[in-house]
């Protein structure tokens, strides 16, 4: 396997998502900021490009209002970022949509995006599976992200079971899933993270629920 070319994506580490109706419940919110702290050192240690990605919504909607303090990045984080650093502004899930953070990439020679920050339930996983159709290869850290309890018409689901799900989801097809230890492991070696797919997935799965 090829050394990766990787770049680390900071999404939407806010404040949204620790003091408010969007807090992040599962992994534990200053366990996956600690983490996504610690990917951040290993990235500059180590060359690997950073893009900070913050989520703006127009003045006086509730969340993510553009210059509220809800839109703000969590302040452990703002302190550490480098003015040399990608900075992007989006108004959708995925870091790629109406942005051009897939030209930079490409103009970077980057075929491999690692995702940290929130929400693994929703802009993590809209930026994981729009990255596939743009050709470019996905790591998620487990512990530097982190989703929230969902309950509407269709269910109800809790944030660890929806993180834990999703995750599995990723690693059989969308994204390499790995722990930041492991992570900064293989950014330190050059080597590239393991990913299962859909088929071996299925074929595990199977066996797992037969098992039981």
């Amino acid at each position: 396997m090829t050394t990766p070319r990787r770049a680390l994506v900071v999404v939407d580490v806010q404040q949204e998502y620790f003091d408010g109706p969007l807090e992040i419940q599962y992994p534990p919110r200053d366990e996956s900021l600690a983490n996504i702290l610690g990917a951040v050192e290993a990235a500059t240690a180590n060359d690997v490009p950073v893009i900070v990605v913050q989520h703006r919504m127009p003045e006086g909607v509730p969340v993510f209002a553009e210059g509220s303090k809800g839109w703000s990045l969590h302040p452990e984080f703002e302190q550490r970022v480098d003015p040399e650093w990608k900075r992007v502004d989006k108004d959708y899930g995925s870091v790629f949509a109406g942005t051009d953070v897939a030209e930079w990439l490409r103009a970077r020679d980057i075929d491999t995006i690692t995702i940290v920050g929130y929400m693994t339930n929703n802009c993590d996983l809209a930026t994981a599976v729009e990255a596939e159709g743009l050709g470019f290869a996905t790591e998620i850290l487990s512990d530097a992200t982190g989703a929230i309890h969902l309950a509407n018409e269709a269910g109800s689901v809790s944030a660890q079971a929806l993180h834990t799900t999703l995750m599995v989801l990723l690693q059989s097809n969308f994204a390499a899933v790995a722990t930041t230890e492991e992570w900064i492991k293989a950014v330190k070696s050059g080597a590239a993270l393991s990913k299962s797919n859909l088929v071996e997935s299925a074929l595990q799965g199977r066996s797992a629920v037969a098992s039981v």
